[in-house]
């Protein structure tokens, strides 16, 4: 450790030179910084969708989705409820608060950059022993004193913008985390909200078909009390009656459910909140899907894992920081005396300046292994980006194969429902003419029966398949938004939560800016 004091006021003139040419290397030192400057790396990127092929392309109105995306359904109700999630859902509330604490974080990391400064006031009054010390003048003495003192450790090596590096990126990856949590939860709103209403359609066909089949159980008994039905035939009306009727109650049970997990996703409780009965009336709307090369932008959790990988890149030029020494400036002064009239006076004035500089010349492998293990968290995040990635491609083609091959099924399920009415209106007539059984007749009923809920359930499935691709393809949100210039320690009512709108302000992107920068 190397300390220069200087005590004398003779040395003032000397002492300013030497400090400014001190200041002027620290200057030069200070344009370094160690460490490996940020690259993203590459991922492989196709250059079309495989599943894109017969797809319907948007109207050039709809070329790209739109922040409210779920407008593209149409539903007013579905409309009135999303509007409800950014201000009430507690998921979006800690995950908005963990944002505001890593944009905290960028300024606890920013304030390494300046000096600290301590000032105080005290006043003591003793009385020395005069057996301790028989030559000193016995009786009480005051003592004030008034210190200031200033301490800076210039970042020479980069240490300090290299953790503002480090925070501002892992503050963006906390935006672009809110923003997927938004998401989310966003899209499960909607497949929950299409899911209850597909449970409110099936409802309405299974009342609709009890009310058919108790006009076949009187036509039955009719038959039965004339003598041209069996006792067997009324019983077979009966049965299928009454499992209808048991499968329109158990439709309750999964709606009940479904509009319980609606109002937790709009921040209500479940006891005093509903939803009308409507049955599902959608038909899909086209989605814009893009160029796959765009959904490295679009993607919240492709851009929270880029982020992620910037954030460890500069935590390996922390750590080669550590190995090199680290300079202190320091200064204090003040007023010290024993007297209250002198304490303030230009004699009672002390004062120090001084530098320091301190290296671990050994520590065990520390710093090396500190340096490794940097480096291989950057390697660990480096995959965990090209696996997002990989990810959001594979759901992106999920998703436009389910509505492809879904819309495909519909059509000839559409068929299929068609076919089974006319046949259970053939067999409704030939059982009366009496030239088939009644079994013939349940056959008929049952099969139209499970293609009608089939060709719902096929209905709910590409809404699903819909409500997913949109979520695959990022929800219309953008990267560009964490670039946007952001105070980390600015006021706390900014909360992008109560915003409504799925864009965060983010924090300063880079710490390219700082003055001194080497690339």
């Amino acid at each position: 450790m190397l300390h220069l004091r200087v005590p004398c006021r003779k040395w003032m003139g000397p002492l300013w030179v030497m400090l400014s040419a001190l200041a002027g290397i620290l200057a030069l030192l200070a344009a370094c910084t160690v460490g490996p400057n940020y690259v993203r790396p590459k991922a492989e990127v196709p250059e079309a969708y495989k599943e894109i092929e017969g797809w319907k392309v948007a109207q050039p109105k709809d070329e790209i989705l739109r922040e409210a995306w779920w407008e593209i359904f149409k539903d007013p109700q579905l409309n009135a409820l999303e509007e409800q999630v950014n201000v009430s859902n507690q998921n979006l509330a800690i995950a908005e608060a963990q944002f505001r604490q890593a944009r905290a974080l960028v300024q606890v990391a920013r304030a390494g950059y300046f000096p600290t400064i301590t000032i105080g006031a005290s006043f003591t009054r003793s009385l020395t022993s005069s057996n301790a010390s028989p030559s000193t003048t016995t009786g009480p003495i005051s003592n004030y004193l008034l210190p200031a003192s200033v301490s800076w450790e210039p970042d020479l090596w980069g240490r300090v913008r290299r953790t503002v590096e480090a925070s501002e990126a892992s503050a963006q990856a906390s935006a672009a985390d809110l923003e997927g949590i938004r998401l989310l939860v966003h899209a499960e709103l909607v497949q929950d909200y299409f899911q209850l209403r597909t449970l409110d359609a099936q409802k309405q066909l299974l009342d609709a078909t009890v009310i058919a089949y108790q006009k076949f159980l009187e036509l039955t008994k009719n038959r039965y009390a004339r003598g041209v039905a069996s006792k067997i035939d009324v019983l077979s009306a009966e049965t299928q009656l009454k499992t209808t009727q048991a499968q329109a109650i158990d439709v309750g049970v999964q709606r009940a459910q479904l509009e319980h997990a609606i109002a937790l996703l709009v921040g209500r409780p479940a006891s005093v909140f509903s939803i009308p009965i409507a049955p599902i009336e959608m038909v899909p709307p086209a989605i814009p899907v893009g160029v796959p090369s765009e959904l490295l932008e679009c993607r919240p959790d492709i851009a929270a894992a880029e982020r992620l990988m910037a954030a460890a890149n500069a935590q390996i030029g922390v750590s080669i920081a550590a190995y090199y020494p680290n300079i202190t400036l320091s200064a204090s002064g003040g007023s010290q005396a024993t007297d209250l009239a002198k304490w303030l006076t230009w004699p009672s004035r002390f004062w120090s300046v001084g530098a320091a500089v301190a290296e671990t010349v050994f520590e065990g492998g520390l710093r090396r292994a500190q340096t490794a293990q940097a480096r291989a968290a950057y390697d660990a995040t480096v995959a965990s980006y090209r696996q997002t990635v990989l990810t959001g491609f594979q759901e992106v083609e999920d998703n436009l194969a389910s509505l492809r091959i879904l819309a495909e099924e519909a059509q000839v399920q559409d068929e299929a429902v068609k076919a089974s009415q006319e046949s259970v209106t053939m067999t409704t007539n030939q059982y009366r003419s009496g030239t088939v059984s009644y079994l013939n007749v349940i056959i008929a009923q049952a099969i139209a029966l499970s293609n009608q809920r089939t060709a719902l359930d096929i209905l709910s499935r590409r809404a699903t398949a819909s409500v997913l691709l949109v979520k695959a393809l990022g929800g219309g949100w953008n990267a560009s938004a964490l670039q946007q210039s952001d105070d980390p320690g600015g006021s706390d009512d900014k909360h992008p939560q109560s915003t409504g709108s799925n864009r965060v302000p983010a924090v300063r992107g880079s710490a390219d800016n700082l003055p001194g920068r080497v690339r």
